[in-house]
């Protein structure tokens, strides 16, 4: 995640969102990416955060992802523009459903490791349910922004409006399955997803936090296990 500070570095990082296409697509061992956008507010609404912005890798194993994040020229240019950034590192432990037609994330054990666990939901939403989808989100936000367990929380997207993209941090798998089961806006939203068919395409994921590095909003929104290296 990479923050904009100034017209000119956000004007850049919006060309990015177009220029940085060519060169990722050439990465040996990137195995899917996703260039992303924000929202305003706690991330989860319609109205773009130009400030700040956000790349999705799957890599084929740590070793290359530690190395092409330093030298490859798209990552150099937005460490080199951002005022702050912020990388984390996840190994996926559950994922069902499709991202451009795909599952990205390959899990190779299920089992956490007890570490913190990371969230990531992600849809295509159908046109017509938009304003239905949109109007139940401020709720929602609230609800999310006044959970004291959550870590780190943001609302990420491809596309404006239709491709949204919701990423969060909890200290276990069980403050992350409280807050989605507690009855309010989130339960009341995903049951009207279920019963509406809302989504075009979905995915859900679930990750082990392994390591991160630079900083969000000052500080570091994860603590890492005692040895790890948050440089």
């Amino acid at each position: 995640m990479f923050r904009f500070d100034g017209v000119f570095s956000r004007l850049g990082a919006f060309a990015m969102m177009g220029l940085a296409r060519w060169p990722l697509s050439r990465l040996n061992g990137l195995e899917f990416w996703k260039l992303c956008g924000s929202g305003t507010g706690e991330g989860f609404t319609p109205r773009p955060n130009t400030a700040v912005w956000a790349v999705l890798c799957v890599w084929s194993d740590e070793k290359t992802a530690q190395s092409l994040l330093k030298s490859a020229s798209p990552f150099r240019w937005y460490r080199n523009h951002a005022c702050e950034h912020w990388t984390v590192f996840l190994r996926p432990i559950s994922s069902r459903g499709a991202w451009s037609g795909q599952n990205p994330f390959h899990v190779d054990s299920p089992t956490p490791t007890g570490s913190l666990t990371a969230a990531l939901t992600r849809a295509t939403l159908k046109p017509k349910i938009l304003m239905r989808f949109w109007r139940r989100v401020p709720d929602i936000s609230q609800m999310i922004g006044a959970n004291s367990d959550v870590l780190m929380k943001v609302g990420l997207g491809e596309v404006p409006f239709l491709h949204q993209i919701t990423f969060s941090i909890w200290p276990d798998t069980g403050s992350m399955a409280a807050f989605a089961r507690h009855p309010g806006p989130h339960s009341e939203a995903v049951k009207a997803v279920r019963e509406g068919n809302w989504f075009r395409e979905e995915l859900y994921a679930r990750f082990d936090v392994i390591n991160e590095a630079g900083h969000w909003e000052g500080k570091h929104p994860v603590v890492l296990k005692e040895g790890q290296d948050n440089t």
